[in-house]
């Protein structure tokens, strides 16, 4: 999808499509940007998509499972180049740690208590007929095949 489409959406309609606040998107291109402009003062081709539209990428990759095809067929551009991007886009919001969780630690130290049910998924034996005399087919015994 592309961002000049979004930027007509309401706050409610942008957060449903992208699964982030239209503030918080805005925050991300204002990391992005200084980052690839350095990216791109150390020489190489001018990217095909904006930066919102790389962002957007990203999004949609993090947020619907779309395999790396399916988003560069919706953009125009190559499967491997839609994979670059987008690891170039996580990694600089990586790196930067504003966008991250906080760590197993973090939440041993709080003071809050969670209550976790666990399911028992394991497998269990499938109930099958015994084999016995009873259950030979008649067509086998007469050596009929």
């Amino acid at each position: 999808m592309k961002y000049e489409i979004l930027q007509n959406y309401t706050e409610e309609q942008f957060r449903r499509i992208t699964g982030i606040k239209r503030r918080t998107f805005e925050k991300m291109l204002e990391l992005l940007g200084p980052k690839l402009e350095e990216k791109l003062s150390e020489g190489g081709r001018k990217p095909k998509l904006s930066l919102e539209e790389m962002l957007l990428a990203t999004l949609e990759y993090w947020r619907e499972y779309r395999t790396y095809a399916h988003i560069a067929a919706s953009y125009g551009i190559h499967e491997s180049n839609m994979h670059r991007l987008i690891k170039w886009v996580e990694d600089v919001l990586i790196k930067d740690g504003t966008f991250s969780l906080p760590g197993k630690k973090a939440l041993l130290k709080s003071d809050m208590e969670y209550e976790v049910v666990l399911i028992d998924v394991t497998e269990s034996p499938v109930e099958r007929p015994k084999r016995g005399k009873n259950t030979i087919i008649p067509g086998r015994k007469s050596g009929i095949r």
